[in-house]
């Protein structure tokens, strides 16, 4: 299950460099492409707000 990223956003961009298949976008809050996304969690680690979860 691809994740997502929550209102917790802060935008400060730790994720997008470590998701291996650029699935993700910047924007008010940064977005996961669920078709993108393979579910690595590599994302997760890295975010000071807890905002990626599973979706």
């Amino acid at each position: 299950m691809a994740h997502k990223i929550t209102d917790d956003c802060i935008a400060c961009g730790a994720c997008i460099s470590e998701c291996p298949v650029e699935a993700i976008a910047e924007g008010d809050i940064y977005v996961i492409d669920a078709d993108t996304c393979t579910d690595c969690t590599a994302c997760t680690s890295v975010c000071p707000n807890d905002a990626i979860v599973e979706g």
